[in-house]
């Protein structure tokens, strides 16, 4: 009884409470390693060069942002009907990934045509749970690979239009104020993360905001009039925002809805296999899936981004080997609790956008990376590999990179949105053609 006691209270063990000296912590390291990538999505779409949201808007979009990760995070350790929920510990939360594709169509239509097609997304990752077995097939670890890649490639020029100001209309845009606080900014973040360890390192992104911010308020580019008028505490306003479905854009997001339910297969792998000795059920795939489309679906009438697992927090814990649920359970606490405060929404609201740029530029580096990782991870980087990735990401950096070329005579006008506003639409669906076409080389 003992043994069973202590094996229960085991930061190592996936039940039972810890003790506060190592659950709050551990909590903490969570919250600092996702925090950042929870509210700058909100922060990049909200902006003037996509969707333009006033000062009100934009700390909606944040509140709804950290609750909406809190709650998917607690649906995946407290699972629902035995069905939505992996019952795994995982953060799962608005992601980074979408954010071509928002950007896309956040910029052409609105945040209400995103909204609408978050909605059906999540259908889309409903359904793609529950088949998750067959749908799988389509995408080998080259053609989810390939995707990520090009999502890395297309934040890129998001980044560095951050860096110089954000917005081309703006005063300070491409001149030395801004670009001074977002390479002071990246240096921290470079710096913290590597050659510091610890919280220090996993934190290297927040506490390199955290410095640029100071930064951006010597120089006089932060802007705080609008936190006063904000509220302490406040509950989320249920449907803050129309929803409209343009077909287009809804075939560009649900592509990336099944992208990143893949992509959340090797998180909840990674999870497993680095945390618990073993490889996740079918069952535990197929309910973190759905799970994830579900949040997608409530998050809509709440005004939340599209939700997909935190690959910086599965990697916390195959290093730590930390499963045990309250801990997660914390982390998910705290998030909420600032949810429910829009001052600290606002407050995050007035982050200068060079130094979001200065921040976030090390982060799209990374999936870009874990692109490349992905793609040679089955053995040497063949032919048959170079065909699909490079003629893969030719054609969908090359189409966005020449505006108007799918917008001619003979193409209706859904063609250019679903194919021209983003590089990952026609990338993914040219990697499955050719990964399902193209001969098996001996080692494959």
């Amino acid at each position: 009884m003992e043994r069973s006691a202590k094996n229960a209270a085991s930061v190592f063990s996936y039940e039972g409470i810890p003790p506060a000296g190592q659950l709050i912590p551990l909590g903490l390291q969570h919250v600092v390693a996702a925090v950042v990538g929870v509210i700058t999505p909100a922060l990049i779409i909200s902006g003037s060069e996509v969707c333009s949201l006033n000062a009100e808007e934009k700390t909606i979009l944040i509140q709804a942002s950290l609750i909406i990760t809190a709650l998917a995070t607690l649906l995946q350790l407290f699972p629902i009907f035995h069905r939505i929920g992996a019952r795994l510990p995982v953060i799962m939360g608005i992601s980074f990934a979408y954010v071509p594709t928002l950007t896309a169509i956040g910029g052409q239509f609105g945040l209400s045509t995103i909204l609408g097609a978050e909605l059906v997304g999540g259908m889309v990752a409903i359904v793609f749970g529950i088949f998750v077995k067959q749908i799988r097939k389509l995408f080998p670890p080259l053609v989810t690979g390939t995707v990520i890649f090009t999502i890395g490639l297309s934040l890129y020029p998001t980044a560095v239009r951050y860096m110089a100001g954000g917005n081309a209309s703006s005063e300070w845009f491409g001149g030395v104020r801004s670009w001074g606080v977002a390479l002071f900014t990246f240096a921290i973040v470079i710096f913290l993360n590597n050659f510091t360890q610890g919280i220090w390192k996993l934190g290297s992104l927040l506490f390199g905001m955290i410095a640029g911010y100071i930064a951006a308020c010597f120089v006089g580019i932060v802007e705080l009039s609008g936190v006063a008028g904000a509220s302490w505490v406040a509950l989320p306003k249920f449907m803050p925002f129309e929803i409209e479905f343009v077909p287009s854009a809804i075939v560009s997001l649900a592509i990336v809805y099944v992208v990143n339910s893949v992509q959340t297969i090797g998180d909840l792998t990674s999870t497993t296999m680095g945390g618990m000795d073993r490889v996740p059920t079918d069952k535990e795939l197929s309910d973190g899936i759905i799970g994830q489309g579900v949040m997608s679906l409530i998050g809509v009438f709440f005004g939340g981004l599209p939700v997909a697992s935190f690959s910086q927090n599965v990697g916390i814990v195959t290093v730590n080997k930390v499963i045990n649920r309250a801990v997660f359970t914390f982390a998910s606490g705290i998030l909420l609790i600032a949810g429910f405060m829009p001052k600290f929404a606002s407050l995050l609201t007035t982050i200068p956008q060079c130094v979001i740029g200065g921040a976030t530029l090390s982060v799209f580096a990374t999936i870009t990376m874990t692109g490349i990782r992905m793609i040679t991870s089955e053995g040497a980087f063949t032919m048959r590999k170079s065909t699909v990735v490079g003629l893969s990401v030719a054609l969908g950096v090359g189409i966005t990179q020449v505006p108007g070329c799918l917008s001619g005579n003979g193409f209706p006008g859904w063609v250019s949105t679903v194919f021209g506003s983003t590089a990952v639409v026609a990338a993914t669906l040219m990697a499955i053609l050719l990964n399902l076409i193209l001969p098996k080389e001996t080692s494959d």
